[in-house]
């Protein structure tokens, strides 16, 4: 299972409905926390993600997107935690994170271990891996999108064949399925014989603040689901050029042209924080099925080829 929890999809600043930028992901029961906007210690607690985080990516340090990562870290000290937590950010921002996380008098009574990533840093982990990739957020701001990839499932097994070559059910077929040959009545049977090519695992890209980018295009290509940047619409292309984001159409271009399974828009201006619907008609010309990301949405990511 891979859920997506958005915890705040609002460009910049607050408004009544949307807090900014935060997203939670979970993976077979562990949860990764990408960007981490003020207020989102809030945000978990409301939609109900829970404070087991581990790791913690930034896709930049401006301050709508990592301010929250001090009182987050404080509550969870209050809360007795004791595992350690490590913080993810672009190369040469290690010291704006190490100062926020000693701010105030109280230290956390857990190790805080901040490591910066480059462009094609890749995060490895059990069954997937965390590929960083530059973006262009402007004016010279280091900036990364993140892909969860994960590894390649096995094949799927054909027991009623198995059965038909005499195979009796039980440890013969696990060892069949993860491709070791086994021997029945005198006869070594292939896995091959009983198993079908490996099926791909699943591609969650996540943005960050950026410009349409080919980083990001290559990082999506065939992607599961894209969480792209939508801070404008169209009307203001110029703005977006400007200051280093994208509309919900730019978006929306790049996924179809990269073969994204699924869009959804987030970091979203304020203008448009109670009607997005203007974001969501421009996107869905060049890519159906597009929507703008709110605070609370729940997304699940099912296997490719399977029903969500």
């Amino acid at each position: 299972m891979i859920r997506v929890t958005f915890l705040g999809t609002s460009a910049s600043r607050p408004t009544v409905g949307r807090n900014v930028s935060a997203l939670a992901l979970q993976r077979e029961g562990e949860t990764l926390l990408f960007d981490c906007g003020e207020g989102t210690q809030r945000q978990m607690m409301r939609f109900g993600t829970g404070f087991a985080v581990a790791d913690i990516f930034f896709s930049h340090l401006h301050a709508d997107h990592f301010l929250g990562v001090i009182g987050l870290l404080r509550t969870m000290g209050l809360q007795g935690r004791e595992e350690d937590v490590r913080l993810w950010t672009p190369t040469g921002t290690r010291r704006i994170l190490e100062e926020a996380v000693h701010l105030g008098v109280e230290r956390v009574p857990f190790q805080v271990d901040i490591r910066e990533l480059s462009p094609d840093d890749v995060v490895e982990r059990a069954g997937y891996r965390i590929e960083a990739f530059a973006t262009q957020h402007g004016r010279g701001a280091q900036s990364r999108g993140y892909a969860l990839v994960e590894d390649n499932r096995l094949g799927r097994f054909d027991p009623e064949r198995a059965r038909a070559l005499g195979i009796p059910e039980g440890p013969l077929f696990g060892r069949l399925h993860r491709g070791q040959a086994v021997e029945v009545d005198g006869r070594v049977i292939q896995p091959e014989e009983l198993v079908g090519a490996p099926r791909p695992g699943r591609r969650v890209v996540y943005s960050g603040d950026t410009r349409p980018c080919r980083q990001t295009a290559e990082a999506a290509g065939a992607a599961d689901l894209l969480i792209h940047d939508a801070t404008f619409a169209d009307d203001e292309a110029e703005r977006a050029r400007g200051t280093g984001h994208s509309t919900a159409r730019e978006a929306a271009e790049l996924a179809a042209a990269c073969g994204a399974r699924r869009l959804l828009l987030t970091h979203i201006s304020s203008r448009y924080a109670e009607d997005p619907r203007i974001l969501e008609r421009e996107a869905r010309e060049l890519f159906p099925g597009a929507a703008v990301a709110h605070d609370g949405l729940v997304v699940e990511v099912p296997f490719p080829g399977e029903a969500g």
